[in-house]
């Protein structure tokens, strides 16, 4: 059965392109398109999609409030459009913030210039979110979040090929999923590595705000994510905790109570001495930044004296790095299935057998507390 598509934009343009390259793919129906939020959440109640790709700046509605609404109405997956720019990031942190499931960047130029690329980049993205655990009925309310950005936004001109009242937002809530692991044990762990992607931000945001100012260990976060985003999101994270965070750069040093988030496009590396090393994105390498990059050269530098947690997300980045860390008798917690919103990377590392506990997304936070002496 083909995945029903619910297209919203005010631009006449970018409704067809995208309709036209959904609609090239036999799987995938476009059912319906939408020029404001009000039209969104008409449409989404009268057709009931399965996917919705939104725009942010629109007349009459934005995307962020169309995306509350239907998240209280009618929970479907949302796939957000935004630019490239810091202030296109804060507006996208936003919209995941809302309920969003995932987001793509707007590039005019890359539709025409690279279409096929372009077009198997939003199918793609499309088929996955479409199986992701946003149609649910009951939420929970958010750690707080900064005041919304301003209604009026620059405008977007730039669909991209690079692979995140408030209190009220939906967020998927893993409250019914019980525990299938017991409460961890305690140890002195040199460091806590945390790596996800899709579904991420709002889980590290989850996660990250139960920690208290004087946690004691150093973290690291590994999440996938355009390099235009990783500075606003770590201003974000850093507002909302206790604990201090801030985007990597090279030579930072760990330290008990900061979580250094790994820069977008680049690649993050620890060593014995508690340096970050901060390298350029292989090409090779399908993201960047790698959770296996970090996570093989934490195993490298700190032996048994890792605790690493795997995320929200698809794909399985992460495992190779995770069966490191196991050899060096690190720990390696997994998310469980009910409260991700992708259930890709936690899975990969549980079918590996790598996973010491599996904990549901609001649990991770207090036994990081527990488990770190």
């Amino acid at each position: 059965m083909a995945v029903k598509v619910l297209v919203v934009d005010d631009s006449g343009f970018f409704r067809r392109r995208v309709s036209e390259i959904l609609s090239a793919d036999p799987t995938i129906q476009v059912v319906g398109t939408a020029t404001n939020g009000k039209e969104a959440i008409d449409q989404a109640l009268s057709l009931k999609p399965d996917v919705i790709t939104m725009d942010y700046e629109m007349p009459m509605m934005d995307g962020i409030t169309a995306v509350r609404h239907i998240m209280q109405r009618c929970p479907t997956p949302v796939l957000m459009f935004s630019s490239l720019t810091h202030e296109g990031a804060r507006v996208t942190l936003d919209a995941l913030d809302a309920g969003a499931v995932d987001y793509l960047p707007k590039n005019f130029e890359d539709i025409s210039r690279n279409p096929e690329k372009v077009k198997q980049l939003l199918c793609e993205k499309v088929h996955t979110i479409s199986r992701s655990n946003r149609r649910f009925s009951a939420y929970a309310s958010p750690a707080p979040t900064p005041a919304p950005a301003p209604a009026a936004q620059p405008s977007v001109s730039s669909l991209g090929s690079t692979p995140a009242p408030r209190a009220a937002a939906p967020v998927r809530t893993s409250a019914a999923a019980a525990s299938t692991s017991p409460a961890p044990k305690r140890k002195p762990y040199k460091l806590v590595a945390i790596g996800t992607s899709t579904g991420g931000p709002v889980a590290l945001q989850r996660v990250l705000t139960q920690l208290p100012a004087n946690f004691p260990a150093p973290i690291v976060l590994i999440q996938h994510m355009p390099a235009a985003f990783t500075k606003a999101f770590a201003e974000r994270l850093d507002k909302l905790c206790k604990i201090s965070v801030k985007e990597a750069e090279d030579g930072d040093m760990l330290r008990p109570g900061l979580a250094l988030l790994a820069p977008g496009g680049k690649q993050m590396m620890v060593d014995g001495r508690g340096t970050v090393k901060i390298l350029p994105g292989d090409e090779r390498l399908n993201y960047k930044p790698c959770v296996d990059i970090t996570f093989g050269s934490a195993a490298k530098s700190y032996g048994d004296k890792v605790l690493s947690v795997v995320l929200t997300g698809m794909g399985a980045d992460g495992r190779e790095g995770a069966r490191l860390l196991k050899q060096g008798g690190s720990t390696v917690w997994a998310q469980d299935e009910a409260s991700c919103v992708i259930y890709g990377m936690p899975m990969a590392i549980v079918k590996a057998n790598l996973a010491d506990a599996v904990y549901g997304l609001d649990e991770i936070g207090k036994h990081l507390v527990e488990a770190c002496v």
